[in-house]
């Protein structure tokens, strides 16, 4: 037919097309005649609120770790660790709808529009509010490495930096390669959490390692149940997943694991801190979230699914700080 014998256009998701490099020098795949002026509330979805309690989680149990071996409340060093917990957990979500959208990763989505990808809002300003951010947690990092004197904490901060960034920025995001789970976890449960115990008492008690870990796990299994949505949109888009390497039904015993590991490291902490107990509570909602991974119909059930899972870690990390305390 006239008009497609000589150009025919590339798809936007393709393999060639995600491998181009950093997404500051690539344009978005589909020509944007005007870009639609973005409302507040898409500026709030895109911050994607339903992730945030997983950022507050490990400074909850990081806090009850530290007391646990010192009687003093530094809130002000707690008070900033939760800023930059926040802070990262948002950037990191601003500057992944900015690394997609430009890479026309987001063309394939199924989940709630994006501001890049959607051509709602420039992508430069959806990249300046990401490092607004990051500058938010920088400042409050700073704050607390003057206030400890731990000056070597510096360099956790700007890896931490950098990690939320290269999770889906840069030539080769390690989240488009398998790894999104591995630095999900080590960031946002190991560090978060025993960086927070850290700058409180100074000491790591096992409390904290714990605590850290099951943070951990519950961060993995939002993701898990983030890129089980998207697994066929990732697929197209050549974004290779944890979930698109393994499948679905590897995923959905995956996500059941991370999900209950927690409670088993409950019920073993209690055996010091009998209010532990009270963590298996939130199981409730967990094993409803488990039973939406193992059969949705709708792939936007999951974000139900994910939505539970975040606040169960709330909950979960609630009451084990709690415990600690008591």
């Amino acid at each position: 037919m006239a008009g497609t014998s000589s150009k025919k256009r590339k798809r936007p998701g393709s393999k060639k097309h995600v491998s181009r490099g950093n997404p500051q020098k690539t344009t978005q795949s589909q020509n944007p005649a005007r870009v639609e002026k973005a409302r507040a509330s898409d500026w709030i979805g895109a911050a994607r609120l339903r992730t945030l309690p997983l950022a507050a989680t490990p400074v909850l149990i990081g806090t009850g770790a530290a007391l646990v071996v010192t009687d003093a409340f530094h809130w002000v060093i707690a008070l900033c660790c939760f800023v930059v917990a926040i802070a990262l957990q948002i950037g990191v979500n601003y500057a992944n709808d900015y690394s997609d959208g430009i890479r026309g990763t987001d063309d394939y989505r199924v989940g709630p529009a994006r501001l890049t990808g959607a051509r709602k809002a420039n992508p430069r300003t959806v990249l300046l509010v990401a490092l607004s951010f990051f500058a938010v947690a920088a400042v409050a990092g700073l704050a607390i490495v003057i206030r400890t004197e731990q000056w070597w904490m510096l360099l956790v901060g700007v890896i931490s930096i950098i990690a939320a960034w290269f999770y889906t920025g840069g030539k080769r995001p390690y989240g488009y390669y398998g790894f999104g789970e591995v630095v999900v976890f080590v960031f946002f449960g190991l560090v978060a959490t025993l960086g927070t115990t850290w700058v409180q008492a100074f000491v790591l008690p096992q409390e904290a390692w714990f605590g850290a870990i099951a943070a951990g796990l519950f961060a993995c299994a939002v993701l898990l149940a983030n890129n089980l949505r998207d697994i066929d949109q990732d697929r197209k888009a050549g974004k290779r997943t944890l979930t698109v390497l393994i499948g679905r039904t590897a995923t959905r015993w995956l996500f059941t694991v991370f999900v209950l590991l927690p409670f088993a490291i409950a019920i073993l902490l209690a055996l010091v801190y009998p209010i532990a107990w009270l963590s298996l509570l939130p199981m409730v909602a967990a094993v409803a979230a488990i039973l939406i991974v193992w059969t949705y119909r709708d792939p936007r059930e999951l974000v139900v699914a994910l939505s539970v899972t975040s606040l169960t870690s709330l909950a979960y990390g609630a009451v084990l700080c709690w415990a600690f305390v008591g």
